[in-house]
């Protein structure tokens, strides 16, 4: 697999079960940044062995929204300059992942990948900013029409299976896996061509010989 195009490319197909796999990959690399962040506090804390716990890499897909947020800012103010490092380095990361992947599964859907703007955007920045809106029967509309546009997009993504077959962005990949995985039939053994007789005069000893470089 070309994990360059896997991870950061957004043209082609890919099928649900590498997209789930990409969210396990961002959470083993967020434990990773989490686990080096640790060991930076710990170089850093002039022999003090008490692990700072103010870095959290629990990513989720409301943290992206939280960039558009001014509200959010104010709790980066506790962090120093390797929490901030490490935090919008992840980040861009993990995001840049997510799109990306989600981006070929909408196309396995045989769907533009402007989708993800229904199916995520929308949803996502009305969920961060809700609590801003008033309590009113007018509201409700607008968190109805998010819930199902976040339902949707759940079920296309992770729930339903790709096109059948070739679409416009590209050849099926569970085809393109199966084809992959059959092996070519085995060669029968011609016996006619690898066993020869020799008669009983000739040397060595006449009977069944099996035939030099068969």
């Amino acid at each position: 697999m070309d994990w360059t195009w896997y991870l950061f490319r957004s043209d082609g197909r890919i099928n649900r079960a590498l997209l789930w796999q990409a969210l396990l990959i961002v959470a083993v690399l967020a434990a990773l940044l989490g686990m080096i962040g640790q060991v930076i506090h710990l170089l850093t804390a002039k022999g003090s062995l008490t692990l700072s716990s103010k870095l959290d890499f629990d990513f989720g897909l409301d943290d992206l929204f939280k960039l558009v947020d001014p509200r959010a800012y104010r709790s980066l103010a506790s962090f120093d300059r390797t929490d901030l490092i490490l935090k919008a380095f992840g980040l861009a990361l993990f995001s840049w992942i997510f799109l990306a992947t989600a981006i070929k599964r909408l196309h396995d859907r045989d769907r533009s990948g402007w989708w993800i703007v229904a199916f995520f955007l929308v949803p996502g920045l009305y969920s961060q900013f809700s609590d801003l809106l008033p309590h009113s029967n007018w509201v409700l509309p607008f968190s109805l029409t998010a819930s199902i546009l976040w339902l949707w997009g759940l079920i296309e993504m992770f729930i339903v299976p790709g096109t059948s077959g070739s679409n416009r962005f590209g050849p099926d990949p569970l085809a393109e896996i199966e084809d992959g995985a059959a092996s070519a039939p085995a060669k029968n053994w011609d016996q006619q061509n690898e066993i020869e007789f020799v008669p009983p005069s000739a040397s060595p000893p006449g009977g069944m010989h099996v035939k030099r470089g068969a």
